[in-house]
Order: C-alpha cells, then structure tokens, then sequence
C-alpha cells in the first residue's frame, strides 16, 4: 500500500494533482457518492434478492437447488475476486477497475434480468459477483486516496451506513417491485432496476473519480489465478454433496468432501509456497501466525456459513408456507436488518471501549435473539408468524453487528491491504455456504 500511496501521489487527473501538492480535491465528496452509490447496488443485490426467491422459482420453474446457487453463487464469486481485484486496480488505476468492474456488473445484471433459464440466471449472477467483486475493493482504496486525516474517518463511516442501509432497503425495494410488476415476471425488476443506477454511475466515474496511472506491467502470477482456482473449485466441491441433493440421489455425492480437503489443502500448500517467494498469495498464511486474527477468522468462517441461511429460509417459509406476497415478505425482514444497520455504528464506538468481551456478548444475544424467533413462530402459527417474529428478529440482527467488529483486526504496515481484504474474502465463501447449510430436504 506505500508503493500504491506514491503512485497515487504522481497520478494524473484532479484527485491525483491534487494529492500530490497537499491539497484535497475540491471534488472528493462528489466523487465519493459516486462510490458510495456504486458500492450501494453491489450490496443491494444481496438482500434485494431474497424476497425475490419464490418469484423467481415460479418464472422460471427453477429447482429449490438453483435458487441456492442464485444466492451462494454471487457470494462466492464475489469473495474469490477482491484481493485479485484489489491487487489489480494498484497496478492499473482504481477509477479504470472501477468502471471496468461497474460496466460488468450493470450488464450482468440486464442479462439477469432477461433470464430465460435458471442456468442462464445462475451463470449471469456468478458474473455479477465477479463484477461486484472488481468494484468493492476499489471504493476503499479510493476513499484511503481522496481523504485526508479525520475526513477518511468521516468518508468510511458513511461507506459503513451505506453498507447498512442497503441491507435494509432491500427487502423491502424487492418486495414492492415484485407487487408492482406482478409475481411471476416482478422479479427481473429486481435486476432491471440496477442499469439506470449503473449508467448514471458509469457517466459520473469518468468525470469525478482520480485515476492513477497504471504501475509497472502487472505479472498474472501477481493476481495469483492458481490460488483463486483452487479456492474456488474447493469451496464448489465443499457446496456441491449439500446442494445438489435432489439431481444427485444415493451417496456418490459425498465422495467430492474428500476431493473438496485436498483442493483445500492443496490451497493453503500453494499459498504456503508463494508467501516463500516474490509473488503475492491471495491469502498471506503468515497472517495467522497471529493468534487472535486466526480466531477472528475462524469465528467469522463459521458466523457467516450459519447465520446467512436465516433469509434463504425464513424468506421462504413465509412466501411460500405462510403465502405472504414479496411486500409482506419484505416488512417481515425489514426490523432485521434496521437492527443491523442501526447497530453497526453502535458497535464501532462499543468495541473501542469493552474489546473482544462485546464478542461474547454480542453472540450470546443472537442465540438467544434467534430462539426467541423460533419460539414467537410456535406461539403465533399461520398467517401471523412473520409479524410475530418481526422484533425477535432485531434482537439477533443488533447483537450480530457487534460480535462480528471486535474480529476484524486493525490494519499493520506491513500486511494493510491483505489484513483489511481477508476477512472480507473470508466471509463471502462463507455466506456462500449458507443458503446449502439451511436448506430444506
């Protein structure tokens, strides 16, 4: 990141002039909702697509398996590709990343939306994710670019809001463009309405974001594809036996689990043995030669695999078992994540002052938050179970926003960008094994 911070100082355009003489870019700010909205439709794209789940099983008639993969897809692709990407926009400007990534993700989700198949829709979000992936690296290292001292500060508290704000809105967006467009076709609104976002974004990157000229030629064993290959095929086999489990009776499936260690294992070996030479591995494994960064991940690893399957299921349950339309669905979801939103600004000033004890806490509160969400559906059965479960569920949502703060570890000179990229990663194969974990029989 220091080599990064002195090409951005020789940059060409106005935020690159205007680092490299002291002075901040009179533009920032706008540029910075540029980000910002950009980063914001990535994120929607997430929860927006929950509600949307039994339109979409009833447009395309698409087995439960491929609604998984519609969700756990994205994720995947999405967490696999931010440190290349990150890597990628150092070495050949942020803005052209940026653009390049937005352009992928606004056509990505037009061919989302004109899915005729589920496998069409499949393979269009897995490009999104990649597309999303491309983006989301970029709108930090833009934000560490453009602002100065307290004003980063400033910038990445209002990256945070946005982060949850987006959870928010989402069901509830999705839920009213499916009861506006009508059920069975409501759904590709809930992709169609990211082309306008992406256009107008693509017209303001070009004039507002800094660029940064592009390093030295980047190496493809920079970006490290035979990591992010074996990753990838390893959490795919690892997804696979549980997913697949109605086009693949008896239990031949389970014989990719050992395929699933070995890929994995295989990983951390070449991981292993780029952190030993020039290159620079996806992952840094000497990173976890600090204790309480590998428990970091590791908690988060299995937060995330379990937690994330909550919405596939209880979206669902109520559209589908309770007959809940895609707007009831979405009012149902809203208190959970406004208790998220809510308490992620929260958690950032509780964790300077109680530490790691705000994680044990914070997860106590989720196990209990979810019980009670358990226990409200059992008192309240039929067609009042979603409001029921309402104000259980903001409980668990705001206790999940501190335990998961206190685990992300606080950046060093020497592994910034890795340390600040690998929880992230981290957590998106993990949310892609959510849907599968909770999925029905």
């Amino acid at each position: 990141m220091a080599e990064s911070a002195a090409r951005a100082g020789k940059g060409s355009g106005p935020g690159a002039a205007a680092a490299g003489s002291g002075v901040p870019d009179p533009r920032r700010w706008k540029a910075l909702a540029v980000c910002l909205v950009a980063g914001f439709m990535t994120l929607l794209d997430v929860s927006i697509v929950n509600v949307a789940l039994p339109s979409i099983r009833e447009g395309l008639d698409t087995p439960e398996s491929d609604l998984q993969w519609v969700l756990s897809g994205y994720a995947l692709a999405f967490g696999l590709f931010l440190i290349p990407a990150g890597r990628l926009g150092d070495a050949r400007g942020r803005r052209a990343v940026f653009m390049v990534g937005l352009a992928l993700f606004t056509l990505a989700s037009a061919a989302c939306g004109a899915a005729r198949s589920s496998l069409w829709l499949v393979i269009a979000r897995l490009v999104q994710g990649v597309a999303g992936g491309l983006v989301s690296p970029q709108i930090s290292a833009l934000i560490q670019q453009m602002f100065p001292g307290r004003e980063r500060g400033r910038a990445f508290g209002m990256f945070g809001t946005v982060v949850g704000v987006s959870t928010a809105v989402g069901p509830l967006l999705g839920g009213l463009l499916i009861q506006v467009a009508g059920t069975a076709e409501g759904w590709r609104w809930v992709f169609y309405v990211n082309l306008p976002i992406g256009a107008v974004c693509l017209l303001l990157a070009r004039r507002l974001l800094p660029d940064t000229p592009s390093a030295a030629p980047v190496r493809a064993r920079d970006l490290d594809p035979v990591g992010v290959l074996l990753l990838g095929a390893g959490v795919l086999a690892l997804l696979l036996p549980f997913v697949q489990t109605q086009q693949w009776p008896g239990n031949g499936r389970w014989l990719l689990l050992p395929l699933a260690a070995a890929l994995l294992a295989a990983f951390a070996g070449w991981e292993s043995r780029c952190g030993g030479r020039a290159t620079q591995p996806v992952l840094n494994l000497s990173l976890f030669r600090l204790r309480s960064y590998g428990l970091g991940c590791l908690l988060g690893l299995l937060y995330f695999a379990g937690f994330t399957s909550i919405f596939f299921v209880t979206t669902l349950y109520l559209q589908s078992g309770r007959h809940y339309t895609a707007l009831q669905a979405g009012f149902a979801l809203t208190p959970f994540a406004l208790g998220s939103a809510l308490a992620a600004g929260i958690g950032g000033r509780l964790v300077g002052r109680f530490g790691r004890p705000l994680v044990v806490v914070g997860l106590t509160m989720v196990a209990a938050g979810i019980a009670l969400t358990a226990f409200a559906v059992h008192l309240v059965p039929g067609a009042g179970a979603g409001w029921a479960m309402a104000a259980p569920c903001c409980w668990p949502a705001s206790a999940a926003a501190w335990s998961s703060r206190p685990t992300r570890p606080s950046p060093s000179p020497r592994y910034r960008w890795p340390r600040r990229a690998a929880p992230a990663a981290r957590s998106r194969p993990a949310s892609a094994s959510g849907p599968p974990s909770g999925s029905p029989p």
